[in-house]
């Protein structure tokens, strides 16, 4: 294979000199008509009469009449091309003259004693001026079709001299990217092994009259290793690796995508068996359709990628992995079985899959033994693998910016923080708006422990603006929740409108503001999926007012009635009006708690879940200023 490599970068090096050599040519050509235009593109001056060179009179110009005229006054006269002539008047005077040829005139200023000379002959600037287009053509043309051949008889060089170089590839012994770095997507492996298993071992797949999958389509959001994936892949069977995006296929010429495309495969089958990963395919494979004519370059390129992957045989030992994050504006003509015909969607990781991602990326940092991964894995909910290992990276910046030693466990929960809400803002707010936001998240948090057995722990409750969120309360879960039951979705309901119910109770109906926007927003989006989809309320019954696609994106139903819609909006309205009433009521019985909540969170600013329990359930946590007490108490008992 290395042999055969060498070889082709030996041609594509010859087929490059050669293609310079014309360049240089051609240039220097150029600069030769250039000059010539330039540097003798006007008369010379300093013509040479009787052996003298005039250099120090400026040539007279003499009309064809003036000729005709001083017939007898002319003493040497020199016709050129164009029927230019020059020469010397008997009084030394120099001149120039445009004049018809006239034998008569001649032979008149012949007798008068002038001496008369014709040259029509071309000087050597002259025929260089007259050949050099022609040359540069020719040279040109030549050129072009060395590019065309591509060196080596296919039709890729001018691709490769217009558009881009040749995909990037990753050779046996260099792809280090195994299985064993990949984590949190266990399944997803698990599909992908059968890949390895047929590069390995492809006799046992043919004993049986098996083939593998020609191509694999990973589809998922961003960040969630569909390009890892696919160099583990590579990694794990050591067969070379080709990667590409669909954007290296799009070019200013029409055609060139087509070229490229059959560049790539025929660079593939002589390297078989191998992986060829194209990420983001999107950017040739959307949907055809009888409105995308304007787009004809795109399709044809499409069409020649649906080609080239029909057109494999059993035995060639190429597959072909692609990703996209828009697996919906795919053709189905690429996705049919004998194509893509394997299509594996990566989901965001679990928790155990957070877990393992973490423990995989803090290989890389120096991380404090105190770090439970566990807790920041529950905290981290919706990460993607890459928001976790950005996690870790904004941690130990933040540790080095702290002059930590190691990354601590405060640390990832400022990046988390900053991640989730944003920088600390320092911002001066007025003291009746940090109290205000004290009551607001003392409120959440007083609900939420109040349905402590139905909804997720409080991490904490913090009142230290970030972003546009002015304080927030942090739960984290304790398990994998993939569904919610109606009791659930009460109670959380109650718990995010609680926030508005404590600044009615504690400052008047008159005195709420516009910090439960984010609430009212979240509150809302529950009730209308739990009512519209779920089918969780008895006046709409079990009826899907919104329908989930293939791809999880829901679209409104063409038969839903402006009754069932004007329903589905008084029942909205009902569920939040009931969730409000509930958590004024939890609010008003433990008031005096509350209170206390906010006084805490005023002090401190931030209250750890332990500690927000505590104050619940009848337990004394020290504050900065009973801790000051305190201290004073014991020194003034042992004075």
């Amino acid at each position: 294979m290395k042999k055969e490599q060498n070889n082709m970068t030996n041609t594509i090096r010859n087929k490059k000199d050669g293609s310079k050599f014309y360049l240089i040519v051609f240039i220097m050509l150029f600069i030769a008509l250039i000059g010539r235009v330039v540097f003798f593109g006007g008369i010379n001056q300093n013509k040479m009469i009787d052996g003298t060179e005039i250099v120090n009179k400026k040539p007279i110009e003499l009309s064809f009449s003036d000729v005709l005229r001083r017939a007898n006054d002319i003493k040497t006269m020199d016709i050129g091309r164009n029927d230019v002539a020059t020469g010397k008047l008997k009084d030394g005077t120099p001149y120039t003259a445009v004049i018809t040829y006239n034998p008569e005139l001649l032979e008149k200023i012949s007798k008068n004693g002038a001496s008369v000379s014709i040259n029509n002959k071309d000087s050597m600037f002259d025929t260089i001026a007259k050949w050099v287009p022609l040359l540069v053509g020719v040279l040109f043309f030549i050129w072009l079709l060395r590019l065309m051949r591509g060196g080596n008889g296919g039709s890729g060089g001018i691709t490769r001299s217009l558009i881009g170089q040749n995909p990037t590839k990753i050779t046996t012994g260099k792809t280090k990217t195994t299985f064993k770095d990949v984590a949190g997507i266990d399944a997803e492996k698990q599909e992908l092994m059968e890949v390895v298993d047929f590069l390995k071992n492809q006799a046992k797949f043919k004993a049986l009259g098996a083939r593998v999958p020609r191509g694999i389509l990973l589809s998922g959001e961003p960040g969630t290793g569909k390009t890892l994936l696919a160099r583990a892949v590579a990694g794990e069977a050591n067969v070379p690796f080709f990667a590409t995006s669909g954007s290296d296929f799009s070019g200013i010429i029409v055609g060139l995508g087509v070229a490229k495309i059959k560049e790539i495969f025929e660079l593939a089958k002589r390297n078989a068996p191998c992986i060829l990963f194209i990420d983001e395919i999107d950017a040739i494979g959307q949907s055809r359709s009888k409105h995308s004519l304007n787009d004809n370059d795109r399709e044809q390129t499409l069409n020649q990628l649906l080609i080239e992957m029909d057109g494999f045989s059993n035995d060639t030992g190429i597959i072909v992995i692609a990703a996209t994050n828009r697996p919906d504006m795919l053709d189905a003509a690429l996705l049919r079985p004998g194509r893509f015909d394997r299509q594996i969607n990566i989901e965001l990781p679990n928790l155990e899959g957070r877990r393992d991602i973490l423990d995989l990326h803090a290989k890389k940092f120096k991380i404090s033994d105190n770090v439970n991964m566990m807790d920041v894995a529950r905290g981290t909910t919706g990460f993607s693998g890459a928001d976790l290992e950005n996690l870790l990276n904004e941690a130990a910046l933040h540790a080095v910016r702290s002059e930590h030693n190691v990354v601590e466990q405060s640390d990832i929960e400022e990046a988390r923080d900053k991640i989730l809400m944003g920088p600390k803002k320092n911002r001066k707010m007025r003291p009746e708006d940090i109290k205000l936001t004290a009551y607001h998240e003392a409120g959440h948090a007083f609900v939420s422990l109040h349905y402590k057995d139905i909804t997720d722990p409080i991490h904490k409750a913090t009142i230290i603006p970030r972003g546009r969120a002015l304080g927030m309360v942090q739960h984290l879960p304790i398990d994998n929740k993939v569904s919610m039951t109606l009791d659930e979705v009460r109670a959380n309901l109650s718990v995010s409108l609680a926030g508005r119910a404590a600044e009615e109770i504690f400052f008047g109906a008159n005195k709420i503001t516009t910090g439960a926007e984010s609430d009212i927003a979240m509150a809302t989006r529950l009730a209308r999926y739990s009512i519209t989809t779920a089918g969780l309320s008895d006046k709409i019954g079990m009826v899907a007012i919104n329908q989930a696609n293939t791809f999880g994106q829901r679209i409104a139903l063409e038969n839903a009635s402006e009754k069932t819609a004007e329903i589905v909006d008084n029942e909205i309205r009902n569920w939040l009006d009931i969730a409000h009433k509930d958590a004024k009521s939890i609010l008003t019985k433990g008031k005096a708690t509350v209170d206390k909540l906010a006084k805490a969170l005023l002090d401190k600013e931030t209250l750890s879940g332990e500690e927000i329990k505590e104050i619940v359930f009848g337990k004394k946590v020290e504050t900065k200023k009973t801790t000051a007490k305190t201290k004073s108490k014991k020194s003034n008992a042992k004075k």
